[in-house]
């Protein structure tokens, strides 16, 4: 009888622990993701950028560092 009490006070620590853990991730994600849309749609009413010009570099991104690091043109 006892072990088992060990064992649910065990389990429901471990729950809580996961539980709040997962709640800091979708805190960090939902603050991440307002962050990265108020960017964007500052970007689009101040410069007229969009989402897709924004998209584009962000592909080119990679092809621009190696042309930097290996000195190709």
């Amino acid at each position: 009888m006892t072990i088992q009490i060990i064992i649910l006070i065990a389990a429901i620590i471990v729950s809580w622990l996961v539980f709040t853990a997962l709640l800091k991730v979708l805190k960090t994600t939902i603050t991440t993701a307002i962050t990265i849309a108020a960017l964007i749609l500052v970007l689009q009413i101040l410069f007229g950028i969009t989402y897709l010009d924004l998209w584009q570099q962000i592909i080119q991104f990679p092809q621009f560092l190696w042309r930097m690091v290996t000195g190709s043109r």
